[in-house]
């Protein structure tokens, strides 16, 4: 945001009305939600939480020295002794006003927009687009896990006046979610990296899953283009004939990356991924070249070198059946010591977890993976279809945080994967801790 709006046109973005200050204000600089980062030039936005309401804390925020305060009708009518030089809006329902904001200022930016979703991949996939483009336009990207219908709205109003691309992954966890994102970001570019069983606690069948991915292919304006997986039969029922739709991938439009594009990394699931970023970036008319600089968004398969040659793949910010196997396929590949691989529970699975994290130690198996530690309830149901002796079945990540240091052997390469509620993070914190980052800390 910037202050070529006025307090009036903040308040008509947010569909309410200044009720305190002048509403022929500059506008604010920046936006927040929280109102402990509220200063001179920040618009605080007060949304209803489940632990608390931030419409609580309109006045702290204005005590800090926020420019103002959009909040609703309720708190406004309660809030007390605002100075003159605040603004203070009031609306009816504040999550709203905060999508619309941030669809106001999109058409105020007039910035091309790239929509990025998919059961696994959509973050890899959004980072390489973001470095395919950086060389040649001004890129503002999604920012770790803000991608929902509290933080893709936040991207945008963070992004400046002179943003050229906007890069916004869509996560979901039920249907409609994507479609409201979606109207939000209105997308000149949606991308679908993939469809797989995520979620489906939630939604049933990944036929459902599907859908709700496709709601971005439905949201598409008519000059918009679609990047789909080619031979995705889960998708095919949704593709709109109306609208240009690239796919990527055996079979597709786009089956291989060129020769002229140099890529950080080998797996075939990131190459994969690179295709999908390939085709949205060529949609914009920009061609990439020579080696594209990837920086990874957090715990999302950073390598990192350490002592006596181990390295590890620090991914354990979420896990599929999809994304663990694309994973492990990885770690079989580029390992060139022993592989040993740290699996948590894979959460939200529905009732046919089971399955699913037996299927998994039967393909840690048969991709050759020497040693299994599996950690948590769920993820202890992939060790009898894995086994040998290299098996060490662990109840939580404080265990074995504890423990690993004692499996790991010099020239190891160890994955580490697992749901985000496992918290296997604290495993990688204990091996950074016991094996200092080689000099150069990349692998």
């Amino acid at each position: 945001m910037n202050t070529s709006w006025r307090a009036a046109d903040v308040a008509a973005a947010a569909g309410g009305r200044v009720v305190g200050g002048d509403a022929a204000a500059p506008g604010p600089s920046a936006i927040t939600i929280d109102s402990c980062t509220a200063q001179p030039g920040t618009l605080f936005l007060g949304l209803p939480g489940s632990q608390a309401d931030g419409g609580a804390f309109a006045g702290a925020a204005l005590a800090a020295g926020a420019w103002g305060v959009v909040i609703s009708e309720e708190h406004a009518a309660g809030l007390e002794d605002p100075t003159d030089d605040q603004i203070v809006i009031a609306v009816a329902e504040p999550l709203r006003a905060l999508a619309d904001l941030a669809q106001s200022w999109r058409r105020q930016l007039g910035c091309a927009v790239i929509a990025v979703t998919g059961s696994t991949g959509k973050t890899s996939t959004k980072d390489i687009i973001a470095g395919m483009l950086a060389p040649s336009r001004r890129v503002v990207a999604t920012h770790e896990n803000f991608n929902t219908e509290i933080g893709l709205p936040l991207t945008i109003l963070g992004a400046p006046a002179g943003t050229e691309v906007l890069v916004l992954e869509m996560a979901m966890r039920g249907e409609g979610q994507i479609a409201e994102l979606t109207r939000i970001a209105e997308p000149d570019v949606g991308v679908v990296v993939n469809v797989g069983p995520v979620h489906l606690e939630l939604l049933g069948t990944v036929e459902t899953v599907a859908r709700a991915k496709a709601e971005l292919i439905a949201g598409l304006g008519p000059d918009a283009v679609a990047v789909l997986p080619a031979g995705d039969r889960l998708l095919e029922p949704h593709v709109r004939s109306e609208i240009r739709t690239v796919r990527f991938g055996p079979g597709g439009e786009l089956e291989q990356l060129p020769a002229t594009i140099e890529l950080p990394f080998a797996s075939a699931h990131m190459r994969s991924n690179a295709l999908a970023a390939l085709a949205a970036v060529r949609a914009l008319g920009v061609e990439p070249n020579g080696l594209i600089e990837v920086e990874l968004s957090k715990l999302r398969g950073q390598r990192l070198l350490l002592e006596d040659n181990v390295v590890v793949i620090n991914d354990c910010y979420n896990a599929n059946p999809m994304s663990m196997r694309a994973a492990l396929d990885d770690l079989a590949d580029s390992a060139s010591g022993r592989s040993v691989a740290v699996l948590g529970d894979m959460r939200e699975l529905g009732p046919d977890q089971r399955r699913f994290h037996a299927e998994l130690g039967a393909h840690v198996r048969d991709v050759g993976v020497e040693v299994l530690v599996t950690v948590g309830e769920m993820a202890r149901d992939a060790g009898p279809p894995f086994g040998g002796e290299n098996l060490y079945s662990l109840e939580d990540a404080a265990q074995a945080a504890q423990q690993i240091a004692s499996i790991i052997k010099p020239g190891d390469t160890v994955l580490i994967k697992g749901s985000r509620g496992v918290g296997l993070e604290v495993v990688a914190e204990a091996l950074c801790e016991q094996l200092p980052p080689a000099a150069g800390g990349g692998a």
